[in-house]
């Protein structure tokens, strides 16, 4: 199934960071990274930037957004976000001036991209398009997701056990809980990635912490109780190397080179 079926057949990606517990911490801490990083008044390429969701707040602050996104549904709806303008593209080949912008956000390509030279095309279309200096920020889904996901919701049944194994073993996910075929990193693997890609000061972070299942669990109702405990975690896990990919995504936060 191509993206644009995918994403019109599915769930709305408009509510897909508000309709589960998991998804309202992603928001909140991706939003709480972004926010120690981001300059400014910034100029933000918001690359796969999705129904713009993340570009809302982005401009709501003051920063210039300009989204890109494969889906023309998603363009369409992100174009009537106030103060956001957006256009579809490819994050292979970016139809924008060369170090013109102060942050490319790629918080949903790199795990599309399934083959590491699409991959690396889409790091080398956000260095150009960054002006010196400027920021990168990244996102990963963790290779471990789906183990903690089954895991916890006592659905990791005997026939998930080698689609799963083989996904924590290579990153190729075969949609075996639902999404399309993706590739899902470790921490090392997105650093190096950025990092061949002449990104520097590279720092990976666990974005939902090891909480997340719990909360999933737990169910909506019960999430204003358990958040701040939950972002607690998250804090405090996400630059541990050994929690890091208990994480449901990592963000990689790294610079231009001036």
């Amino acid at each position: 199934m191509d993206l644009e079926t995918h994403y019109a057949t599915g769930p709305p990606e408009t509510s897909r960071l508000a309709r589960t517990p998991h998804g309202r911490l992603e928001y909140l801490r991706t939003r709480e990274l972004l926010h120690r990083f981001l300059p400014g008044h910034a100029r933000v390429l918001d690359v796969g930037g999705g129904t713009g969701v993340h570009a809302a707040w982005l401009a709501g602050e003051g920063h210039t957004v300009h989204l890109v996104d494969v889906v023309p549904g998603h363009v369409a709806t992100a174009s009537a976000v106030p103060g956001v303008t957006a256009r579809v593209g490819d994050a292979r080949q970016l139809a924008v001036d060369s170090a013109a912008w102060d942050v490319v956000l790629l918080l949903g390509p790199l795990y599309h991209l399934v083959d590491a030279a699409d991959r690396a095309r889409a790091l080398a279309e956000a260095r150009r398009v960054l002006r010196p200096g400027g920021l990168v920020a990244a996102a990963g889904i963790s290779r471990y997701l789906s183990l903690l996901e089954t895991g916890a919701a006592g659905t990791l049944t005997d026939d998930r056990v080698a689609p799963i194994r083989d996904v924590v073993t290579t990153g190729a996910y075969d949609g075996h809980v639902g999404f399309v075929p993706t590739h899902w990193h470790t921490a090392t693997e997105l650093h190096d990635e950025l990092a061949a890609a002449g990104f520097t000061g590279t720092g990976v972070y666990g974005v939902e912490g090891p909480a997340w299942p719990a909360l999933d669990e737990a169910g909506l109702t019960a999430f204003d109780s358990r958040v701040e405990a939950a972002l607690r975690a998250a804090r405090l896990a996400e630059r541990d190397p050994h929690l890091v990919h208990a994480s449901a995504h990592l963000l990689a936060l790294a610079r231009r080179p001036a």
